[in-house]
């Protein structure tokens, strides 16, 4: 292995000075979004421009026997971006250049620093819609989203991030560039070779642009805050909704009691309906102003049917905003120390229960607070629990994770594996799975330089 002071000087090289972080300003930066306090533990990071200067950092540290953990906006929930200190930590934070829209076909080139924000702004400057929307916009990237095929609000009318990217490039883990930018809806020419990017969180290739696929800008939406008698009475609002209005329902967010109560507590988002309901759900639909009638008839029906409780319809965009800041202000939760945050995906048909038994088993572990809320049209639940000692969260993981596998569910619907959901992995993929990843995983990275340990 070359002396840490020749592979410095080498990145150097290739970066420019301003390009390298060491010492007091790398340590500066947090570790992670799940470890604000914790200091960037790498040997340096290093900010390549553009594809080709990554190629050759990348070239570089493979010459030299050095790992490269890659970083994008550092927003994950799974401790994929953690460094060991004799790692170079590899940031998209200089790669954030955006082309101009294609209009005709609706694509866009984004650089894989560019944020989720930021193409979602030039899209909308040429009357188009970058639909993949998530808490974290202003600060994630294009990068780190493909990375983790990321998922957020609007998954049950436009698919996860997967759906999204037509085209990328990503250098390899010897720094060659394979480079499959083609803006093509439909490329049927063997092994889709972007696919081993996407969800793969760094540990195949570093992905340094993409062709993004822009959609029409809504014409409007309706959106209401609904009470229902249980998560089945939902479930059966959203499939009224998705047959009334052709597939339009573009987000379905469940709320259960403590959430909602958490979230409008005194000082926070005013509730627009009472804090007593066994069930509440965000529901969205793309729409004319014109169609807002007919929603407010299918809300009439089904409370004539018992299904819906209640509803409050925004009529403003201000009041819909208001509604979203109930499901996304998670700093309200963090504020009342239920700082725990897991990403699980169960099927629609057996939430009920699960959410159910989960919460019994947590209310028998002493000192344990839970709520849970999440993307409920796309199968997935976010939780939100007190942080125990190792026994007490050794018991809220297993009330958790444990049913998951007999559910058919999975450890994580969005967020990844990383460090933090290695050993669950098992629970939802079979042996012959894993070892195909592995399989998969050697023969592009045959020496494990690419984001190391993480996933396995």
């Amino acid at each position: 292995m070359m002396q840490t002071p020749a592979i410095l000087d080498q990145l150097a090289a290739i970066v420019g000075p301003s390009g390298l972080v060491t010492g007091d300003e790398l340590r500066s930066r947090p570790a992670a979004w799940t470890r604000p306090s914790e200091p960037c533990a790498a040997l340096a990071l290093v900010r390549p421009r553009d594809t080709e200067e990554t190629a050759r950092v990348v070239k570089a540290c493979a010459e030299a026997g050095v790992s490269i953990v890659p970083r994008g906006g550092a927003t994950g929930l799974v401790d994929g971006i953690l460094c060991e200190n004799d790692q170079i930590t590899l940031s998209t934070e200089r790669m954030t250049g955006i082309a101009p829209v294609d209009p005709l076909s609706m694509t866009v080139v984004a650089g894989s620093g560019a944020t989720v924000e930021a193409v979602q702004n030039a899209a909308r400057a040429a009357g188009l819609f970058f639909p993949l929307d998530l808490g974290a916009r202003g600060s994630a990237t294009v990068g780190g989203t493909i990375s983790t095929n990321a998922g957020g609000l609007r998954v049950l009318r436009y698919g996860m991030m997967r759906e999204m990217v037509l085209g990328l490039e990503a250098v390899l883990a010897d720094g060659t560039i394979l480079s499959s930018m083609r803006p093509l809806i439909k490329n049927n020419t063997g092994l889709d070779l972007k696919q081993l990017f996407l969800g793969t969180e760094g540990t195949l290739g570093i992905v340094t642009q993409a062709v993004l696929r822009l959609r029409p800008e809504p014409a409007g939406y309706v959106t209401a805050l609904v009470a229902c008698p249980g998560v089945d009475d939902g479930a059966r609002l959203l499939r009224a909704a998705q047959s009334a209005f052709q597939g339009r329902v573009s987000s379905f967010e469940g709320l259960w009691p403590d959430f909602y109560r958490l979230m409008t507590k005194p000082g926070r988002a005013t509730p627009p309906l009472g804090p007593d309901y066994p069930f509440y759900a965000i529901i969205e639909v793309e729409c004319v102003p014109e169609e807002t009638d007919r929603f407010v008839d299918l809300l009439d029906r089904l409370m004539g049917e018992g299904t819906v409780l209640d509803a409050a319809l925004a009529s403003s965009e201000e009041q819909r905003q208001a509604m979203w800041r109930i499901r996304d202000r998670v700093e309200n939760m963090n504020a009342d120390g239920i700082e725990r945050a897991f990403d699980v995906s169960v099927p629609l048909d057996r939430m009920d229960g699960y959410v159910r038994d989960a919460l019994a088993r947590m209310a028998a572990i002493p000192g344990c607070r839970a709520v849970v809320y999440g993307h409920i049209g796309d199968n997935n639940l976010h939780w939100n629990t007190t942080d125990l000692d190792a026994a007490g969260n050794e018991a809220i993981d297993a009330a958790i994770y444990a049913p998951l596998a007999e559910l058919n569910g999975s450890v994580s619907a969005e967020h990844g594996i990383g460090l933090m959901k290695r050993s669950k992995l098992k629970l939802s993929r079979s042996p012959e799975e894993i070892a195909t990843m592995r399989l998969v995983k050697r023969a592009l990275d045959p020496d494990n330089r690419l984001n190391p340990g993480k996933v396995f």
